[in-house]
């Protein structure tokens, strides 16, 4: 999940992109912007992220200043040490509240709050998204290079999607691996959500590999396959209950 933080104080920005990334590490924090200025030059120059976390008192103003100079239809989480601008926050798109200090405890309740919603969020082209979704043909076999020939392999053979230093690569049931020019995020995309879950930053898991899952420490998972794995799967304590759901279906 692609987050920004708009926080004009360094230690608070970091200490809550740290804590974002212990709940999950699938979370890529995209940018931490410090101003009013700074985030909206971001906004109008850049995708819109699938979540914000906002101070709302910023050096150059106040942030609600933000949303009306940009257009944003992504979801944004409050966090200041005020709690005079809740009813203006709740104008902003603004789907959680934090005053600060930021507990931890408070920052997973408000990401647990936003996965139960996100799917029904309001936003500008939600019948479009629907409908794209409904439409959506996964992808059946991929192509993949490999010794001076492109070979198709089918999906329902892959066990995992593994990415690390800047390589993806399918790891099949026949221990064969494929280095493929797609990123995690674009397979992730073209592969079915009923058959693959994507586990952290560096698996996709195929549910049909999934030999067993232990407790592990902080209530994450450790996902055992019936292939190899290049380091343990971990899922974070914010996917674990999504992943056992997932398994059950």
């Amino acid at each position: 999940m692609n987050v920004i933080i708009i926080e004009d104080e360094p230690r608070t920005a970091n200490d809550l992109k740290a804590t974002l990334v212990s709940l999950d590490n699938s979370i890529n924090v995209l940018a931490i912007l410090p101003s009013v200025s700074t985030a909206t030059a971001w906004l109008q120059n850049n995708p819109a992220p699938e979540l914000i976390f906002s101070d709302i008192q910023l050096g150059d103003g106040l942030s609600f200043e933000i949303f009306k100079e940009v257009q944003i239809n992504s979801p944004v989480i409050f966090c200041t040490a005020f709690d005079e601008y809740a009813i203006d926050a709740f104008e902003s798109n603004s789907i959680d509240y934090l005053l600060k200090p930021i507990e931890e405890e408070r920052v997973e309740k408000s990401l647990q709050k936003y996965d139960r919603i996100k799917g029904h969020y309001s936003t500008a082209n939600n019948l479009e998204k629907a409908i794209s979704q409904l439409t959506r043909q996964y992808k059946q076999s991929l192509l993949v290079n490999y010794r001076e020939k492109i070979i198709p392999v089918k999906v329902t053979d892959i066990c995992l999607v593994y990415a690390a230093n800047g390589l993806v690569s399918l790891h099949m049931g026949n221990k064969q691996q494929y280095t493929v020019q797609y990123t995690i995020e674009q397979l992730e995309n073209m592969l079915n959500p009923q058959h693959f879950f994507r586990a952290n930053r560096q698996f996709i898991i195929n549910r049909d590999t999934v030999q067993n899952i232990e407790h592990y420490f902080n209530r994450r998972l450790v996902v055992h396959t019936a292939c190899p794995t290049p380091e343990t799967i971990i899922v974070s304590r914010l996917k674990a209950n999504d992943f056992l759901r997932w398994i059950e279906q």
